[in-house]
């Protein structure tokens, strides 16, 4: 599968000519919602677009380039996450989206990133920015501490209030 790839869902190849009932039943409505759901549930994120057709019932989905990348380093990064106890969520203070937009780790293409894992960052301090109809928005850590997770690539669509890092807090904060 290629990055430009989408999953495909689509009742017969029926054509127009078949005889299809002018309002769709309750049954069909249902199966496009089952597999619609089937899909998200074992998709490893959330889909970048979705498209769904009652008539004939079809549904599109696809999911951003970067995460065809993340499927061929398979379980590296779940590894190295992982704590004795086997979870796999990294603990620490967690800096969200403050709108919906694009994620960037640097302020330009080829620039240093704002804040890399380990780097000790200051309340206020820029540490991403999310771009949102051609506004680039400051995100600020809001404590002060080590970046120990930066849960989001760069160029990713985010959602407001999806977390996008971590940061363990320095002691009294």
């Amino acid at each position: 599968m290629t990055h430009s790839d989408s999953i495909l869902l689509r009742q017969s190849s029926a054509t127009a000519s078949d005889a299809e009932p002018a309002v769709p039943d309750d049954t069909a409505l249902n199966k496009l919602c089952d597999g619609l759901a089937e899909v998200l549930r074992v998709a490893p994120r959330s889909p970048q677009r979705i498209s769904v057709r009652l008539g004939t019932a079809s549904i599109d989905v696809e999911w951003p380039t970067d995460l065809v990348a993340d499927a061929e380093r398979g379980t590296a990064d779940t590894d190295e996450k992982m704590d004795d106890a086997g979870d796999t969520t990294p603990s620490g203070h967690t800096v969200t989206a403050p709108l919906v937009g694009t994620f960037y780790q640097a302020p330009e293409l080829g620039a240093k990133p704002f804040v890399q894992v380990g780097d000790r960052v200051s309340v206020g301090q820029q540490v991403a920015i999310v771009e949102a109809m051609k506004l680039m928005n400051r995100v600020e850590a809001d404590v002060a501490g080590t970046v120990v997770d930066i849960l989001v690539s760069d160029g990713q669509p985010v959602e407001y209030d999806q977390p996008l890092l971590l940061i363990a807090p320095e002691e009294g904060t």
